[in-house]
């Protein structure tokens, strides 16, 4: 079993974030480390949830949503559960995606109609000769 433990800046440089952001989730719930003092000591256990946290922000997750997961997860009795419910909340991400783009794809080609609708505007409102005569 590992025993080691972290402070603030080793996991805050670990991870490329900042103490703040840290110390954010600690306010949030979702960290608890331990204390000598004023100083922070946090566990293996920290900081798979630190890691875990920042792969559902980078997934889309809100932080209630992976408090959720964290709530659920329960290693003495499996994880079925926690894995269950991660996978409806992947779908439900993917799915929102899938919308969001089909939503980008729309609005692009209304952007591109739009576009030629002004450019034939342009051309026939402005054109160097609009009555046909020569010059």
């Amino acid at each position: 079993m590992n025993k080691r433990t972290y402070t603030i800046s080793e996991l805050a440089q670990e991870f490329g974030i900042t103490t703040r952001t840290i110390r954010f989730y600690e306010d949030e719930g979702l960290l608890a480390p331990l204390r000598d003092g004023q100083r922070r000591i946090y566990s293996p256990r920290d900081r798979t949830l630190l890691k875990l946290i920042l792969r559902g922000k980078r997934l889309g997750f809100s932080l209630a949503e992976s408090r959720i997961l964290f709530d659920m997860y329960d290693p003495a009795n499996g994880s079925r559960q926690q894995l269950e419910s991660y996978l409806q909340m992947l779908d439900e991400k993917n799915n929102s995606l899938e919308q969001q783009l089909r939503d980008i794809k729309s609005m692009q080609q209304d952007l591109e109609d739009a576009r030629v609708r002004c450019l034939d505007a342009l051309k026939n409102t402005f054109s160097p000769n609009p009555c046909g005569d020569s010059a």
